[in-house]
């Protein structure tokens, strides 16, 4: 979800493994020069998601890296499938009322440019976190720890999977 975090705890944790960190939203502003809210004005939702699409299926296919996804990559069900298929993936669930807080100011988020957007918030978290439990590997509560913890969290979580799926991963 927007505002969840990921890039904070995705900088911390690639810091701490010793390798490259990518955000998807920052990727696609890099490829496109423009900032995300334009590309939703240009392009629609619709053409921001393909960009996304394929931006994800890039970084995933490069080995030693983190990468926070964009909080609607879940949405299409070849994302959610690469994700797996890739990496080890992480959800770091945090409550709406929590995401509001942290994102009520950020004009940058264009689903959030809504007459009512803690509603929205609340409407995007109905819909999208079961998605990212059938995608998620391991889940965070990603309440109010603070970033640090998180990634200690993340890499005990970790370590436990690769106990169980040495062969898998």
């Amino acid at each position: 979800m927007m505002g969840a975090g990921k890039t904070t705890v995705g900088k911390e944790l690639a810091r701490r493994r010793g390798v490259r960190f990518a955000d998807v939203d920052h990727e696609i502003i890099a490829r496109t020069g423009v900032s995300i809210p334009t590309i939703f004005e240009i392009e629609g939702e619709v053409g921001f998601r393909k960009r996304e699409s394929q931006a994800l299926d890039d970084l995933t296919r490069e080995s030693d890296i983190v990468i926070a996804t964009g909080g609607g990559s879940v949405l299409n069900p070849a994302n959610r499938t690469l994700m797996l298929q890739r990496g080890v993936v992480v959800y770091l669930n945090v409550p709406p009322q929590i995401l509001w807080e942290r994102t009520r100011n950020d004009r940058n988020r264009p689903l959030l440019q809504v007459e009512d957007p803690r509603g929205r918030i609340e409407e995007l978290h109905r819909a999208r976190d079961p998605l990212y439990r059938e995608a998620a590997d391991i889940i965070i509560d990603g309440g109010r720890g603070n970033p640090g913890t998180m990634v200690r969290h993340i890499e005990k979580a970790v370590q436990m999977l690769d106990k169980k799926f040495p062969c898998e991963r």
